[in-house]
């Protein structure tokens, strides 16, 4: 699996707005992106990743898709994020093998442990701080509660990394990546962005 240092969660009014953004974080240099379409119907849903699939084959870019299983099988996506409230871990891998990514929220140190035991490839965990992007929000962490979570997960001798998620923006990347996270997952801080070559480029800077 690539390093994870930024991933862009898709964000847009429409599935076709999703496209627009994923292909310009995509041109920009963005390399990991997730495909978060909610409440649409399956045909959508799976017209819309065989589009992603396709943009993201041009530009050589992981992609994953948010919660959906079958989507994410059925057009050979890269890998699958899953929800506190999603499918299983260990069913997830059964159904998709050990080839697809398969990453995890967390909002605890029990979920990290949780995700750890059932082999995920990566854990999102957050929110860092308030996010209009999820309806039903996790309590918000703010970089102690990383630090405490962090402190805890490094006991359990583990490789697997662990990506910052909610509400990040730029000033906040140093500081993530200075307790031990291995990168950030954003969604508005790019999607909003007109100059996203150099906003990419800056972020990976702050990463690397």
């Amino acid at each position: 699996m690539k390093e994870i240092q930024l991933q862009y969660i898709s964000q847009g009014t429409t599935p076709q707005e999703h496209l627009v953004h994923i292909e310009k974080v995509c041109s920009a240099g963005g390399r990991w992106i997730q495909l978060r379409l909610k409440n649409t119907d399956v045909v959508t849903y799976l017209d819309t990743a065989l589009k992603c699939r396709n943009i993201c084959d041009q530009y050589n870019a992981i992609m994953i898709v948010n919660d959906n299983i079958d989507v994410a099988k059925a057009v050979l996506a890269d890998g699958v994020h899953l929800g506190l409230n999603d499918t299983n871990i260990i069913k997830a891998r059964k159904i998709l093998g050990d080839n697809f990514i398969i990453g995890g929220t967390a909002n605890t140190i029990d979920d990290c442990k949780q995700h750890v035991e059932s082999g995920v490839d990566y854990i999102g965990l957050g929110p860092y701080r308030y996010t209009t992007t999820k309806n039903k929000l996790s309590p918000i962490l703010g970089i102690n509660g990383y630090k405490s979570i962090l402190s805890e997960f490094r006991n359990f001798n583990t490789t697997i990394p662990v990506v910052a998620i909610g509400g990040i923006i730029e000033k906040d990347i140093k500081d993530l990546i200075a307790i031990g996270l291995s990168g950030i997952a954003v969604s508005g801080m790019l999607t909003k962005h007109k100059d996203l070559k150099e906003k990419i480029e800056n972020i990976k800077t702050h990463i690397v």
